[in-house]
């Protein structure tokens, strides 16, 4: 029996795994707790990969472990396990991911990733490799939308791949273009990894998704130029599309207007308005158009005046009239006309009494002021009491607040650059672009709106995440309703694949809490710290050491797994070497895309080949994979060295 080769290297890291822990536990002169620990750990590692279901595992193996560590204390080993369970399911945040889900399956079912495809690749028809970007660009908005890397690898393998080897595409170039972009949602906000990565290491969602959005962007550019260097550089593996490819179909009533899809489509329209040989042509038609046409000068108008107002309005401060105490004012002096409280009359006041024998004033006249000491009582008392017109003409002199500012640079770097785009979105204006435009409006701009309203209402600050998760539930309802795809059977099945996603998820966690509880009992975490500090490791190399280990967790464990069941370990290390969190969840996002894409155990890969034709092959698939596998660890090394890329925002909005 001939066995396959991703079951001879699972077989082999399992092998590994085994005899690495009974060399550990051999080596040691006296099995402690700690020691059982790490024997669990493996346990469940070896378990995990012989196909056992992780969450039950994870339970498993904790409660056997717990029970051990409790001398056989049933009692004990329960209450661990009702404890833990608890404080896991009590979080908030987690509220966010059944929501977030059904959002991306109800998207997933709008039928809007057919039409944003077609779009985008007519859009992009000049660039270099267009079909591979557009792919990309594609995977990127609807990661964004779903975050789902199986339901997008899948959709897209049955769009994108089919069009890309009929223009001629190399399928390793298609493959690896499919497989990469589908795998952008485990980074890009509103990510799944990150609410659970958030919720294990006590970072908050909202940080992490500020952080995760520069780098997503960086790295879907990197994709980007990586295509179109290599569409330059080959142009056979990504040949341009045929002149009967990028054809655009007038609608019948414009094409009444003119004979040419090039001809300007503004200056035709509006010598339309007063064309008598267009009588034949509505006004409602050709008005329609024009308001296409001038929405996005509109749209640039709206958002130059509103953030110039902005930018540029200083709001006033309070003022309050405080006075020294003790200061005359005219309020005070005005206190008996107001009926306010006064000071008693003086002759009737109190007095002290006079005792006879007791200790009493000394005579006025035996006592006198020195020289000199009268002289200067006025100017002190002109200095503290100002007389009450003196006061007011100095508060007229005092200049007013400024009420507004010059604008930013950003600003007008800003508006100089959408300045610009719009000037050329008129220049170039076709009637053909004006289709594909209008296909974008009823195709990216829609999931743009969604995808903008809820991630900049939690970045902002606007929403908590499961709020904006709530209102992106409802937003994908309501596109799914717009694109008349809201059925029964669409809203049933969307409903049942979203508590199934969630209760793997939530069992999952309850599952990690477990085995997190029982592997600190059994000092499995202290051991692991002490070897590591042993170490003497730099903060660089601890970090290079811990995204070797996780990519290399990465071949066989989905992240799932790995954020659950080894998060809690790396954890509480990072104060000893003076990394964030933050920064730390970022780098394992980047990295645990690898986990997709890493040959033999690639997901993404067997996710496409379930939907390509019988002559795309798995070594193709891994080919096409690994200059994307490339481009991830450069990024992880660009946002290691810059870690504004990743921090900036964040501390912009939070600090």
């Amino acid at each position: 029996m001939k066995i396959r080769k991703e079951l001879w290297f699972g077989l082999s890291f399992m092998a590994l795994v085994i005899i690495g822990a009974a060399t550990l536990l051999l080596s040691v002169e006296k099995i402690s707790n700690g020691h059982l620990g790490l024997l669990m750990l493996s346990l469940v590692v070896t378990a995990i990969m012989l196909g056992f279901p992780t969450a039950f595992t994870l339970m498993g193996m904790g409660m056997i472990f717990t029970w051990l560590a409790y001398n056989r204390d049933t009692t004990k080993t329960l209450d661990l396990m009702v404890q833990a369970a608890f404080k896991t399911m009590a979080s908030d945040v987690l509220i966010a991911i059944p929501l977030f889900v059904f959002m991306g399956y109800l998207v997933e079912r709008a039928n809007l990733i057919e039409k944003l495809f077609k779009s985008l690749h007519l859009a992009m028809a000049r660039i270099p490799g267009s079909l591979a970007v557009a792919t990309l660009v594609t995977c990127a908005i609807f990661a964004t939308a779903t975050g789902i890397v199986g339901a997008v690898v899948t959709l897209m393998g049955l769009l994108a791949l089919p069009a890309m080897l009929r223009a001629g595409y190399s399928v390793p170039l298609a493959a690896g273009a499919i497989t990469a972009g589908g795998c952008l949602g485990i980074l890009i906000p509103p990510s799944v990894l990150l609410i659970v990565y958030g919720a294990t290491a006590g970072v908050s969602v909202v940080q992490l998704y500020a952080g995760a959005f520069f780098p997503g962007l960086m790295l879907t550019g990197l994709y980007i130029v990586y295509v179109i260097i290599v569409a330059k550089i080959k142009p056979q593996w990504a040949p341009p599309l045929s002149a009967a490819d990028r054809v655009v179909t007038l609608p019948p009533l414009t094409q009444r207007l003119t004979s040419s899809t090039a001809t300007h489509a503004l200056t035709a329209l509006f010598s339309a308005l007063k064309g008598k040989r267009n009588t034949d042509v509505p006004l409602g038609h050709i008005l329609r158009q024009l308001t296409v046409v001038v929405l996005p000068g509109l749209l640039f108008l709206l958002v130059l005046v509103t953030s110039y107002r902005a930018v540029t309005t200083v709001e006033a401060e309070a003022v309050y009239d405080i006075q020294q105490i003790g200061a005359s004012s005219s309020s005070n002096a005005s206190a008996a006309d107001t009926g306010g409280l006064q000071e008693p009359p003086q002759e009737d006041g109190l007095k002290e009494p006079v005792a006879e024998g007791g200790l009493q004033e000394p005579p006025s006249g035996d006592v006198k002021e020195p020289p000199g000491a009268e002289a200067p009582a006025e100017p002190v008392a002109a200095s503290v009491a100002e007389p009450p017109a003196a006061a007011a003409a100095s508060a007229d002199k005092a200049p007013a607040a400024a009420t507004t500012r010059d604008a930013p640079t950003w600003w007008w770097v800003c508006f100089a650059i959408f300045g610009a785009l719009v000037a050329l979105f008129y220049l170039f204006l076709s009637f053909a672009r004006l289709e594909i435009f209008k296909m974008l409006l009823t195709s990216f701009f829609p999931l743009m709106i969604l995808i903008i309203s809820v991630l900049g209402s939690i970045v902002m600050g606007l929403a908590t995440p499961t709020e904006a998760a709530a209102m992106g539930a409802l937003g994908g309802f309501l596109l799914a309703a717009a694109y008349k795809r809201l059925t029964l059977s669409v809203l049933q099945e969307s409903v049942f694949l979203t508590a199934k996603t969630s209760a793997m998820v939530c069992w999952l966690f309850v599952g990690s809490a477990i085995f997190s509880a029982a592997f600190a009992l059994l000092g499995g975490q202290e051991l692991v710290e002490t070897w590591v500090l042993s170490m003497n490791l730099s903060k660089t190399q601890f970090l290079v050491m811990s995204q070797a280990i996780i990519f290399i967790l990465g071949w066989p464990l989905e992240w799932t797994e790995i954020i659950v069941i080894f998060m809690p370990i790396f954890i509480p290390l990072l104060d000893n070497f003076g990394v964030d969190p933050l920064f730390f969840g970022l780098l394992v996002a980047l990295n645990l895309q690898t986990a997709f894409l890493s040959p033999p155990v690639a997901m993404a890969a067997f996710y496409l080949k379930g939907v390509a034709p019988k002559h795309v092959t798995l070594n193709q698939i891994f080919l096409g994979m690994l200059p994307f596998m490339g481009i991830q660890i450069l990024a992880i090394i660009l946002l290691y060295q810059f870690p504004a890329i990743g921090l900036w925002l964040p501390q912009l909005l939070y600090k």
